[in-house]
């Protein structure tokens, strides 16, 4: 019965994200396209898709665009990337521009707060595991730490990212 946890690691793992390929040295990606029921992130140079990431994992409640602070949701709409940390505790992350006005005029008129600090990034840090194959964030978009690490190297603070249901 060891084998039992051995292949169950190996099963999750494969569930996780693509390996992606390397993108030329200094390639910068000018804008992001994520689809949420597709599962994919996807950026471009020019009008040229030059990487793809398939398998991303979003909030707990991934349907529906985010509205309010804890709901869990992944946003939609037109954003940008509006900085970076490279202390995150999920190894790097990409701050994502929600909320928009839109998104806290709709709040504000419930009398509820829009959240914010979404972002796209790694594992956990404290994670030694395969990449975590299931929707766990808190409305950021997850991926693998190696596909993170590139990203973080290619896209450029202002980049413009549309987050489609």
């Amino acid at each position: 019965m060891r084998f039992v946890p051995t292949l169950f690691l190996l099963l999750l793992s494969a569930c996780g994200s693509a390996q992606s390929q390397p993108l030329p040295a200094g390639t910068k990606i000018g804008r992001l396209l994520v689809d949420k029921s597709d599962r994919v992130l996807i950026g471009y140079s020019g009008s040229r898709e030059v990487l793809r990431y398939t398998h991303i994992r979003l909030g707990d409640a991934p349907v529906g665009h985010k509205r309010f602070e804890g709901d869990e949701k992944t946003p939609e709409g037109s954003y940008t990337i509006s900085g970076r940390n490279p202390k995150s505790a999920y190894h790097l992350s990409l701050r994502i521009s929600y909320p928009n006005a839109v998104d806290r005029a709709y709040a504000k008129a419930r009398g509820r707060s829009p959240g914010g600090d979404i972002f796209i990034h790694g594992q956990p840090n404290a994670w030694i595991g395969p990449t975590i194959a299931r929707d766990w964030t808190d409305g950021c978009i997850a991926l693998s730490n190696t596909e993170i690490k590139q990203l973080w190297d290619a896209v450029p603070d202002g980049t413009p990212i549309t987050i489609r249901p």
